[in-house]
């Protein structure tokens, strides 16, 4: 397993997708501010999947925005779409002038400290743009983010710092599954969005 550094001419992946990091894209008492903004003004609730039949439902908790009130289906769930924000738009605006990638969607999830994470998974339902960037940006506690090939299972992983961003292009969904592993040495909270392509 390696960690790379932010390098955004960088391929993380060896084969088979792209994923670059940028590092931070703002200071960090703008991230600070960001994630205190996120944390009190996004309608958080928690997140349900359907495993098995049976419905469960997450610590973790989420929101989703998009444009004309888009619905987004998930682990067997949907998701209704709220308004954007000025705050939010502001914050995809970034995203979109760095990545050059449009959006319409962004998922938002909120952890509250290390004991909160992301199994494997790939974003690849059917209602997302095929082969379109996954803007990733992130504000709070520095969290691990790992990659694994769905045949080689070679893993990858990178640190996501505060006020960062990193941008999963490509047939990375297609062939990677990523995952937010859970961890003791964090105690304080971080707010992922992920900026979409919903068609």
């Amino acid at each position: 397993m390696e960690l790379f550094p932010a390098d955004p001419a960088e391929n993380l992946l060896p084969c088979d997708g792209v994923v670059t990091y940028h590092g931070p894209v703002f200071t960090p008492d703008e991230s600070d501010g960001h994630l205190a903004r996120l944390i009190a003004e996004i309608p958080w609730e928690h997140d349900e999947s359907v495993i098995f039949g049976k419905r469960i439902v997450t610590k973790r908790k989420v929101a989703w925005f998009a444009d004309g009130g888009r619905p987004y289906a998930y682990s067997g769930t949907m998701k209704h779409a709220h308004r954007w924000t000025e705050h939010l738009l502001s914050l995809k605006t970034v995203a979109e002038k760095i990545s050059g990638a449009p959006c319409n969607s962004c998922l938002l999830n909120l952890y509250q400290d290390g004991g909160e994470g992301m199994g494997w998974h790939s974003d690849d339902e059917r209602s997302l743009a095929p082969c379109a960037p996954i803007l990733s940006m992130s504000f709070g506690a520095e969290r691990k983010f790992s990659f694994r090939h769905k045949r080689t299972r070679e893993t990858v992983s990178v640190s996501l710092e505060n006020g960062s961003l990193l941008v999963m292009a490509g047939e990375t969904q297609r062939h990677w599954h990523h995952q937010l592993p859970k961890t003791a040495k964090v105690s304080s909270p971080r707010v992922n969005l992920t900026f979409r392509l919903v068609i």
